[in-house]
C-alpha cells in the first residue's frame, strides 16, 4: 500500500509540478504548469488518487481493478479515481501517474511544452 509521503514525493518529482489545495485542505492537487494531473484525497483511509486517463484505457483499468472507479467529482470519461488499498501493484499505479502527467503535458501549449524540454 502506497503511503502519503511516498506518493507526494513521486508526484512532486515530475518536472514543473506544484502541490496546491484549491478545493480545501482535504484535497492535494498536483499541477504541471498550472494544469491538474492528480488529486489526492489524503485524509481517506486508504488513500485515493484521481488521475487523468485516456478514455479507452480508463475503461480497461476499471474492468481490471475494482479499486479503479470513474473519477469522483471529475469528468468520468477522462478521469479515474484509484483507491490505494494495495490491490493494484505499485508499478501499475506509477504508470498511471506517468500517463496522467504525460496526457496533461501533451495538452499544454507548444511554448509551455518546450519549457519542459521533453
Amino acid at each position: 500500500m502506497m503511503e502519503l509521503e511516498k506518493l507526494r514525493q513521486t508526484l512532486l518529482e515530475k518536472k514543473a509540478t506544484t502541490e496546491e489545495t484549491p478545493f480545501g485542505p482535504q484535497a492535494l492537487v498536483y499541477k504541471v504548469l498550472g494544469k491538474m494531473f492528480a488529486l489526492v484525497a489524503w485524509e481517506e483511509d486508504p488513500l485515493s488518487i484521481s488521475l487523468k486517463c485516456d478514455p479507452d484505457f480508463a475503461l480497461a483499468l476499471r474492468a481490471q481493478y475494482p479499486a479503479v472507479i470513474p473519477g469522483y467529482h471529475m469528468n468520468k470519461k477522462h478521469w479515474n479515481t484509484i483507491t490505494l488499498d494495495g490491490s493494484i501493484p505499485e508499478e501499475q499505479i506509477l504508470e498511471m501517474i506517468d500517463d496522467s502527467y504525460q496526457l496533461v503535458v501533451k495538452g499544454l501549449k507548444k511554448e509551455d511544452r518546450d519549457k519542459l524540454a521533453f
